[in-house]
């Protein structure tokens, strides 16, 4: 029987790292599928330049796994049962071609069994308790919530009309929405909300950059402030001053859907599953999260922030430890560092800031043209890898070592070291 791989969510993170399992182990040997609730990629670093009117591609997922034996079912993951070792995915119809061992009632619910468990089910927005957030608030967190944000801000754009657009919170989210909408949108006024200072975890010199960016855009910037309540047309802020809204962005922080909690695998008291130096669960052995699901310590010994460069670190480990341990190899240690935030400020201008091992904005920064093509180049790359999932696959793929088929296999090559079987410790070796 092929040891069965299921990866929950196909984001960056989880494209990356089945395209990659799927280069590396046998298909003799394996079976990878991934879940995912939408039919197509979505690019959710461009997600404000699709609020702001922009064309952005959303490649349909069965076009990006054809051909790679990567199976594809869409539905929406409701439960994970790590005991049963089951996934449950609701309205999971399976595409052509792609059908995967389940058990399904009558109403569209399905189980998808699984061996090893890649989590990567992403964030959402996280309303913070704020009243009126759920109801009243736009967010750029997924493609629907971006276009319908793009939709009210249609009509707040109509010739003659104007309107004021809120932007809440003023991490790179906050900032690289604000600042598209006010360049693609110059007939709306755009007021961005900080909390504390204006860009405050960049150096003195970014934050000056970014002020001038904000001044040049039309973008009125209000520090030191909190929000109370959102409600439809204006947004009331903790001073008591109320600010009118004909669109309220809310981007002021992430969450986690509870489903790992609820599951019963350890996480944090914000729902981040814990794991240990390869990304695999401390508490459940076959399970290995990534991306901002995932509560990771970095090389500095600090968690990880939720970012696209963090979910390539731990994508990265998180694929040395499954084909290491599934073939009887050594782990290999991979890099888990903050180094760098790239972040736009409308199609022409951004601002590269890189970080020291303590996670400090170093003095030096990068800014303009250069930095806004940089962020743009990456962003590129990482369409172009998302396409191309399976690039270069290698003339000779790993074998599962014998425990995890129940096959005996050819001997390793010489070299590799069969380690980390069943009873192996968590840790790196």
């Amino acid at each position: 029987m092929k040891h069965r791989i299921v990866v929950l969510g196909a984001g960056y993170a989880g494209v990356y790292v089945a395209g990659n399992l799927a280069r590396r182990l046998s298909p003799e040997d394996t079976e990878i599928t991934v879940v995912n609730a939408v039919p197509h990629f979505v690019q959710r670093m461009r997600l404000p330049q699709v609020a702001a009117g922009q064309e952005v591609e959303a490649p349909e997922l069965a076009d990006v796994f054809a051909g790679t034996g990567i199976r594809l079912r869409l539905g929406r993951v409701t439960a994970v049962d790590p005991g049963r070792q089951v996934v449950a995915v609701a309205d999971a119809d399976a595409l052509a071609g792609t059908v995967a061992a389940t058990a399904t009632d009558g109403d569209g619910h399905a189980e998808l069994g699984y061996d090893t468990l890649v989590y990567a089910l992403g964030s959402h927005v996280a309303d913070h308790g704020v009243p009126g957030v759920a109801g009243h608030a736009f967010d750029v967190t997924g493609r629907p919530s971006a276009l319908r944000l793009r939709e009210r801000l249609d009509r707040l754009d109509m010739p003659g009309e104007g309107g004021n657009v809120v932007v809440v919170g003023d991490g790179p989210t906050g900032i690289e929405t604000a600042t598209e909408i006010a360049e693609s949108r110059p007939g709306l006024s755009v007021t961005l909300i900080a909390r504390g200072e204006l860009g405050a975890r960049l150096s003195i010199g970014a934050r000056a950059h970014l002020r001038r960016a904000c001044d040049r855009l039309g973008v009125t910037v209000l520090e030191h402030t909190s929000v109370a309540a959102v409600e439809a047309a204006r947004v009331l802020c903790a001073d008591g001053t109320a600010l009118a809204s004909g669109a309220t962005v809310w981007a002021a922080g992430f969450a986690v859907t509870p489903i790992a909690a609820v599951a019963g695998l350890e996480v944090t008291g914000n729902g981040r599953i814990v794991v240990d130096g390869t990304m695999r669960s401390v508490s459940h052995p076959n399970v290995y999260a990534i991306g901002d699901s995932v509560h990771a310590i970095g090389d500095n010994g600090r968690p990880l922030p939720m970012s696209c460069a963090s979910a390539g670190h731990t994508g990265r480990q998180a694929i040395e430890a499954i084909v290491g341990r599934l073939t009887g190899r050594t782990v290999a240690a991979t890099e888990l560092t903050h180094t760098y935030n790239l972040v736009s400020l409308g199609r022409r201008d951004g601002i590269l800031q890189t970080f020291d091992a303590e996670g400090r904005a170093k003095p030096h920064h990068n800014g303009g043209r250069v930095s806004a093509h940089l962020k743009a180049g990456v962003l590129t790359m990482a369409l172009w890898a998302t396409r191309h999932p399976t690039y270069a696959l290698p003339r000779r793929r790993h074998r599962l070592a014998a425990e995890f088929t129940g096959v005996a296999q050819p001997s390793y090559r010489s070299g590799s070291a069969p380690v980390n079987g069943p009873g192996a410790g968590p840790g790196l070796t």
